[in-house]
């Protein structure tokens, strides 16, 4: 696999370009093709331009690997969960680690998905620091603002869950001395201080959007975003307070009737879609291509798909009455190229589909696949609403019941039964999250908030995850970026 240089290589690579210039006598000076920020931010289409320029880091990844809602961030979390294992005919050493708990702080995966955050924390700082020097329509000009500081606090959510305190940029470097872009972890605190900040400033962006601009970050996605920071920090009452803006603040937010339409391209976007990373068929790029329905690749053979089940009790979670099994895996498809059904017989049956795009012809070309990826949809909500309301009140509270039971009534399968303890409401909870959130990104954080005791018991009922130990709760900081930066330490139990 390809791997993205790293923002501080980036930075200390252009130091050494510039210090290799200036040695030379024969400089020329006043290029006329070279264009810097200053040049730039000059118009209101520079302003979208950059902003645009954010979001795609988010579906691509300049040097051609998995985009970070694309795959990256699932091999992540969903290997190094009980939901999801390596392709058996997978022989990447680094991905067969994460599935097996044995990755180390050389994994290039890990390493990756460290990059592409920072990559996009990066182009998000810039446009921050930028527009607002833009002489412009100045609401289009604060939305623009408000909606890079929303996908910059999404960023950063991810990067402290996964590595714990990172270094808190907020700038664009500007400076080309070496030790100046050396820095030093920032507290988990300090970071999700930063994110609130940020995410309190994007509640002000439109609740919805039209034409071109459909799939941009809403006030909705903000204060959801904001409710599940609240919801991992534990303030019962803050999220709440976020989930009830939600719910009630005329954002028009639903569940779709039927399940299958939260992961189709028809339907992208919708009713139950607060948040999504945006990915289309054909979309121009080969580096923007949503990897997750990779599966299909090779369907007609019957060889193994890209990501598979961690073992048979996941999909046994579901029962028969349960729609959500049927939208979330199968054994057998109809290929229209050839008339005939496709019955997968081996052992790691049945497969995830969630992202499949049945849209495609032939549906073995799943590298164009058009299906988004929901960062936060109404379930979410719902969920998060029942889990604070158990938490703050100490018992299950009869608006915690109801917002389950919406998302129990959509599957097909029974309320809750009424008198349960708040341990067993939030045992109840969190196997309604894994069975509605299969393959979306959730598990192995729900799992890690829960404590590291239930990440590593989970983790030690699979054969191939019995490495799992409490250090699993973190992923290391990568070793390159250590050797980069020695003012960056590593989390414990890593090397």
């Amino acid at each position: 696999m390809k791997k993205i240089t790293s923002y501080k290589i980036i930075l200390l690579t252009g130091v050494l370009a510039i210090g290799t210039l200036i040695s030379c006598n024969k400089l020329t000076e006043n290029p006329s093709s070279v264009i810097v920020s200053s040049q730039f931010y000059k118009t209101s289409s520079d302003a979208v331009s950059a902003v645009n320029a954010v979001y795609s880091t988010l579906n691509s990844d300049p040097a051609s690997d998995f985009p970070l809602y694309g795959r990256q961030l699932n091999l992540l979390v969903e290997n190094a969960s009980d939901n999801q294992i390596y392709s058996p005919s997978n022989t990447n050493p680094d991905v067969r680690a994460l599935g097996t708990e044995t990755y180390i702080s050389s994994n290039s995966r890990v390493q990756k998905v460290w990059q592409q955050l920072y990559y996009g924390i990066n182009r998000a700082n810039i446009a921050i620091d930028n527009i607002p020097a833009i002489s412009m329509d100045t609401t289009l000009r604060a939305r623009l603002v408000r909606e890079s500081k929303f996908v910059r606090a999404l960023l950063y959510f991810n990067l402290v869950r996964l590595y714990g305190a990172v270094p808190l940029i907020l700038h664009n470097p500007s400076s080309i001395d070496v030790n100046s872009l050396l820095v030093q972890r920032t507290s988990v605190d300090s970071v999700y201080a930063q994110i609130v900040t940020d995410l309190k400033s994007a509640t002000s962006l439109p609740k919805t959007y039209s034409g071109v601009d459909i799939g941009r970050a809403s006030g909705g996605a903000a204060h959801t975003l904001l409710a599940k920071v609240y919801l991992t920090r534990q303030d019962w009452t803050d999220a709440i307070t976020e989930l009830n803006t939600v719910i009630n603040g005329g954002y028009g937010y639903s569940l779709f009737p039927n399940y299958y339409d939260a992961f189709q391209k028809a339907t992208k976007n919708g009713v139950e879609h607060i948040f999504s990373v945006q990915f289309e068929t054909n979309l121009g790029a080969a580096n923007s291509a949503q990897y997750l329905s990779e599966s299909f690749t090779s369907f007609n053979t019957g060889t193994f798909p890209i990501d598979i089940p961690a073992d048979s009790s996941v999909y046994k979670l579901f029962s028969a009455a349960d729609k959500r099994r049927a939208v979330t895996f199968y054994s057998s498809v109809y290929n229209a190229a050839t008339g005939k059904t496709v019955v997968f017989n081996n052992s790691y049956a049945p497969y995830f589909n969630k992202f499949v795009d049945y849209s495609l012809s032939p549906l073995s070309i799943q590298i164009q696949s058009g299906i988004n990826y929901p960062v936060l949809r109404y379930a979410d909500v719902l969920l998060m609403y029942a889990e604070a309301q158990n938490e703050l009140s100490g018992a299950p509270t009869s608006d915690a019941y109801n917002a389950i039971n919406q998302v129990r009534q959509r599957a097909g399968i029974p309320n809750l039964t009424a008198g349960l303890s708040q341990s067993d409401f939030r045992d109840s909870v969190f196997l309604e999250r894994r069975k509605e959130f299969i393959q979306e990104g959730h598990r192995w954080f729900d799992l890690v908030r829960q404590g590291g005791t239930v990440l590593v018991d989970a983790l030690h009922k699979l054969p191939a995850k019995s490495a799992a130990s409490s250090k699993n709760s973190l992923f290391p900081i990568p070793l390159v970026e250590i050797q980069i930066d020695p003012k960056l330490t590593q989390n414990p139990g890593y090397n």
